[in-house]
């Protein structure tokens, strides 16, 4: 049997957090023309290393795999468009940027945050790996080099662009098999007086609103406060202070800095360990109980659509998510329970959902087929699609969510 070690502290990894069985990349979405071809499934076994408590899914797909042709592009989510605009209007303000500074952000995808840098004048540069989405960020007038980062392409960049006030890195630390590497490529970037701001989905927050659908092979660990701090402090920086934040159902942002810049925690930093402490979750036992959680959920949404089914009812899904595909594939739904999905990537459309082979449509689709339900895979973006789709309301039909828990909701009209 292979012996799994911890990917932060070497560790054997013996203890399961939670097993979705297995699926097939969530991001790997089927070409029409590949549709009658077969597909490889990887397991999706979550473990928590008992001696540094970094929960983490083992790398059964390798990262160039996943990141170096990818589906997903930041800027079809308005609202996420809007939150990386609030952010950069913050940085601005806490840090002083101005026209002599310098920003890097990391997996900057399609140029969604860095686009606002750049309306203000500061001089920036996006780290993308995926060169089919970096071309869209220097289509909108981003300097963009398509990169995986680790400690020697941070100290090429460095070399090449110089050091930045400000690294931004959201939504990516969990993406990085090589943990370690990763954050010396931090280190290399950000100059010494900088700052590095690191957005990530809080492991307290997926486990209590049972957010299982966010883990998916590309999501290689899982973070609590205390964990990014020993990850950070394997390249010389430590947390000074943390922003809890409602997106992806729950995120925390932490604020970095070298060590010989970084002086003492805010008190929003002990307030946060505190509250991850008394959640249980500094000890292995607080991550006990999620897996049978999950499999209520799984139950709750096969028995709905089921019984939607046994009534003749028709039901569709919105986003073509990544976690949806996670959530679908745990389930063991396919088309016989779902009929269609739509999403507003045309990139997307026309393809099928890995594993479900359900058929991606454009969003014309709903109005064309008026299915009595539309289950919403993205919930994350739940109230700023129960808005767009208001029009489902015409024909009588209503909205579902699965998590946290099922729910069947009416469209809210603007």
């Amino acid at each position: 049997m292979t012996v799994r070690r911890c990917r932060l502290c070497d560790a054997e990894l013996v203890t399961t957090f939670v097993d979705l069985g297995m699926s097939p990349p969530v991001q790997s979405f089927v070409p029409a023309e590949r549709v009658d071809e077969p597909e490889t499934f990887y397991p999706l076994h979550v473990r928590v290393c008992d001696r540094c408590l970094l929960v983490q899914l083992p790398t059964y797909v390798p990262a160039e795999d996943i990141f170096t042709d990818y589906a997903y592009f930041s800027s079809f989510s308005g609202s996420w468009v809007r939150h990386a605009e609030t952010f950069v209007e913050g940085a601005v303000d806490r840090l002083g940027l101005g026209a002599s500074s310098f920003v890097v952000e990391i997996a900057s995808n399609d140029g969604y945050l860095l686009q606002h840098v750049v309306d203000r004048g500061i001089r920036c540069l996006g780290v993308e790996p995926a060169a089919n989405v970096a071309e869209a960020a220097v289509a909108r007038g981003v300097p963009t080099e398509v990169e995986f980062l680790g400690r020697e392409t941070g100290a090429m960049l460095a070399e090449r662009h110089g050091r930045a006030d400000l690294v931004v890195a959201n939504n990516v630390i969990g993406h990085v098999p090589d943990v370690r590497d990763f954050v010396q490529g931090l280190r290399e970037l950000v100059a010494d007086d900088g700052w590095l701001a690191i957005e990530i989905p809080h492991l307290p927050r997926l486990i209590a609103g049972n957010e299982f659908d966010t883990i998916y092979h590309e999501h290689f660990q899982y973070y609590t406060l205390l964990t990014m701090q020993r990850v950070l402090a394997v390249a010389g920086l430590e947390v000074v202070d943390v922003e809890e934040l409602p997106t992806h159902g729950g995120s925390f942002r932490t604020w970095a800095r070298p060590a010989e810049s970084a002086g003492p925690p805010s008190a929003a930093v002990d307030r946060v360990l505190a509250a991850e402490r008394e959640a249980g979750l500094h000890e292995l036992s607080g991550y006990a109980g999620f897996a049978s959680r999950v499999s209520r959920v799984r139950d709750d949404l096969v028995r709905f659509l089921l019984d939607r089914s046994a009534e003749g009812a028709t039901v569709a899904a919105y986003g073509a998510a990544a976690k949806g595909n996670t959530l679908l594939n745990y389930c063991g739904v396919r088309q016989d329970l779902l009929a269609f999905c739509v999403d507003r990537n045309p990139v997307k459309q026309g393809t099928f959902l890995p594993g479900t082979r359900i058929p991606v449509l454009a969003e014309e689709a709903l109005a064309d087929a008026r299915p009595d339900y539309v289950l919403i895979l993205p919930w994350n973006l739940r109230d700023e699609i129960v808005q767009q789709l208001s029009y489902v309301e015409d024909w009588g039909g209503r909205l579902v969510v699965a998590l946290p828990r099922l729910e069947v909701l009416d469209p809210v009209r603007a």
